[in-house]
């Protein structure tokens, strides 16, 4: 009897995992990059939607350390303002995100989204930097 409710049991568990609704999984489809100028507005806009670029970009972003629900000021302007053009459903419009992105002297960079705060390391930086095509001066 015990195997029977066991099996029962088991089945039920298999049943239930198997009828839930996957999460929908973004899918970042372009980037649009402006570069801050020195009297601080934004340059012209770099259009990213190569496919081998987008999956850097995605690496490179995976890899960015957050802190989550931290209001940052920063005491300079941004080097670079990122707007990510995120897919969540196809019959559903793309969702935008604003990363605004602090270059460090060190080689490492910060980024704003929202109220989270992030850091990346310099080789995440330096393929970035390659990416939107950001010259320091």
């Amino acid at each position: 009897m015990k195997k029977v409710i066991c099996l029962l049991m088991m089945l039920a568990i298999l049943m239930l995992v198997g009828c839930t609704k996957n999460e929908t999984v973004e899918k970042l489809t372009r980037v649009d990059v402006f570069h801050v100028t020195v009297d601080g507005n934004y340059a012209d806009e770099i259009i990213i939607a190569d496919v081998n670029k987008i999956d850097e970009l995605t690496q490179v972003f995976n890899r960015i350390e957050w802190e989550r629900n931290v209001k940052a000021e920063m005491s300079r302007r941004e080097n670079v303002k990122a707007v990510l053009f995120l897919e969540d459903d196809v019959n559903m419009p793309e969702r935008l995100v604003e990363y605004f992105v602090w270059f460090e002297s060190n080689g490492t960079s910060t980024i704003i989204e929202g109220d989270s705060y992030g850091r990346l390391d310099k080789e995440g930086t330096s393929i970035l930097k390659d990416v939107f095509e950001f010259e320091d001066k």
